[in-house]
Order: C-alpha cells, then structure tokens, then sequence
C-alpha cells in the first residue's frame, strides 16, 4: 500500500468518560485489521492512521496485531487457526481500557482483514461497530493462492503447504489463506471443511441468526472492490459476488443475499450496505479513496449517514 503522508494534525487524548454534552461530537475509536504479509507498524498502515487522526482530530486509533512484534505479526498473516486469532482480538477489544469505554468504534478491514473483522462483528462485537468498511476483501472467498515474492520464504512456505489438502483439519487449522479458500466446483467439500469463511458466511444449513442480527445493526458495511485486481482472484469477491467460471451472480441474485442469510439485504433495504470501487491492481488505495472514507464514514459519533442509493440500471449489477 503505496500512500502520500499526510500532515498529521495534533493528537487529542481519546476517552469517553466525558460529560454527555461533548459526546456526540467525539469521534469514535477506529480499528484497523492488516492484511496478508503487512505488519502493524508497516509504513502504509501509519499512514492510515495519520490520516484518521488528522480528518477526525481526537480519532484513537488501534491497529490490530497478532504478535509481540513486527515478524511475529506477519507471520500470523500466513499461518494461525483464524478462529483462534480473532478470539484474540475480541478478548483484547473487549478489556481495552478505551476501546471498552467507547459507545462504539468504527473498523477498517485491508484484504483479508477485511473478512475478519466482519468475523468480529458477527462473533463478538463487543464493543460494537457503527461502520465498517473494506478494501479488496475476500468476502466470498478465493479459487487461487497469491504469487510471492522470489525471496519472501515465509509465504513460499505457505503457499506450498496450502496446496495439500486445503480442506484437511491440519490445513485448515494453520493455514491462515485456506480458512477463506472456496471452490464452486467443490462446494460441498468447502462447506464440510472450512474452517471460517462457511461460517461467518452463515452457508451450512444451520444458520446462525446472532450473525444476520448484528450484520444488520451495521450503519455502514462499504465494501471497495479494485477493478484490475490480479492478487484476489476472482476480484469479485470484493463485492460478495459469486463467479463460477465465466459466469458471475451479482450479490443481490444470490440465495445467500434473498434468504438474508447474513442480514446483508436488511441493510440494504436500510440504505447501509455500499459498492465502492477503485481503478488500480490490488492495494493500491488512493488518498481521495481514503479522505472519502475517513470522512463519510467515520468521525463524530452522534452523525447521521445518508441512505445509499443505487445508480438507474446498476442496482441489480450489484
């Protein structure tokens, strides 16, 4: 994620014991969740948080990690059960001294972050979030493996061991890419498999409706596809769509959308479900695309959000 520094504006002491006049302008908390192969110290992701903090002045910021440092934290991008690792991050949310005071926070999900914290939302969300938004997330999945770099062994590593038995438990439980792995053509060994994705997408026939519930109470889910992606394939999943193929099912046609099975067309028909999307291969985010958010999104905790309507003759393309 290449960004232009922004100029970082005074850092305000966050927290909300406050006196209930100043608490709807307060901005809320913002968590950032990374993706595959970043760090939380990474250059990029302090960028973003500059970024928050400067168009949102006394935005507090929290950057996901899953290690006790930068190696650590990658690694965890590659391999962990991500059952295991968001239970982490909902215990750590959850007894953070700020975050734990906050009416509610706001979340920024890069790549796979961004399906995870949708798992939070759907699992724990406590403290709860208002709005959510994601970046080339993986939402309904991939059918292929990134490419790595000629000297990056860890994710080499990987990505060998992803294509053995992708659905057996021991993949499954440490391969952090194949937890999120979905096959069309091999649907009912996915459903049987998965560690995560078929669940927090609500796919077996036993349906969680705590999830449905909480995806609905969303303000905002804005998810951002990037049109010439080549790392997320099928780039469509950015969106929830389905592609088997040639053939691509727009969210709003599928069963997964019509049964509301994850309360994704409630929060539609509430005007808070929104298509984004960015010309560019995949992360490369550009700053107009980060102030957009920073700013309709996010911010003072007692704003309202314009409903979401879509463009004559796009809604069902959507």
């Amino acid at each position: 994620m290449q960004l232009k520094a922004p100029s970082l504006s005074l850092f305000l002491a966050a927290g909300f014991c406050i006196a209930s006049d100043d608490v709807d302008d307060t901005p809320l908390p913002l968590v950032i969740w990374h993706g595959l192969g970043d760090t939380f110290d990474g250059d990029g992701i302090q960028q973003v948080a500059s970024l928050a903090e400067a168009i949102n002045p006394g935005t507090f910021v929290h950057i996901v990690s899953l290690g006790d440092d930068a190696n650590a934290d990658r690694s965890a991008t590659f391999f962990g059960n991500v059952t295991s690792q968001l239970e982490m991050v909902c215990e750590a949310l959850a007894s953070h001294p700020i975050l734990s005071t906050a009416p509610a926070i706001d979340a920024l999900g890069f790549s796979q972050g961004g399906q995870f914290l949708r798992g939070y939302v759907e699992r724990c969300n406590n403290p709860p979030v208002r709005s959510l938004v994601t970046f080339g997330s993986q939402h309904n999945g991939i059918v292929e493996f990134k490419a790595c770099g000629s000297t990056d062994w860890l994710c080499k590593g990987a990505m060998a061991l992803l294509r053995f038995n992708t659905f057996g438990a021991f993949v499954q439980s440490r391969l952090v890419p194949a937890q999120y792995y979905r096959d069309p053509a091999d649907y009912e060994t996915y459903l049987e498999g998965s560690n995560y994705l078929a669940d927090i997408n609500n796919e077996r026939a036993e349906k969680n409706e705590t999830y449905a519930e909480r995806i609905a109470k969303l303000s905002n889910f804005v998810m951002y596809l990037f049109s010439d992606d080549t790392t997320v394939v099928p780039k469509e999943t950015g969106w929830f769509q389905e592609v088997n193929g040639t053939d691509v099912i727009p969210l709003r046609k599928r069963q997964l959308y019509k049964e509301d099975w994850l309360g994704l067309k409630k929060l539609d028909e509430q005007g808070g479900l929104r298509f984004r999307s960015i010309e560019g291969d995949h992360m490369q985010i550009t700053e107009e695309a980060l102030n957009e958010t920073m700013s309709d999104f996010y911010g003072p905790y007692g704003r309202t959000f314009k409903a979401e309507k879509a463009a004559e003759g796009l809604w069902d393309e959507l």
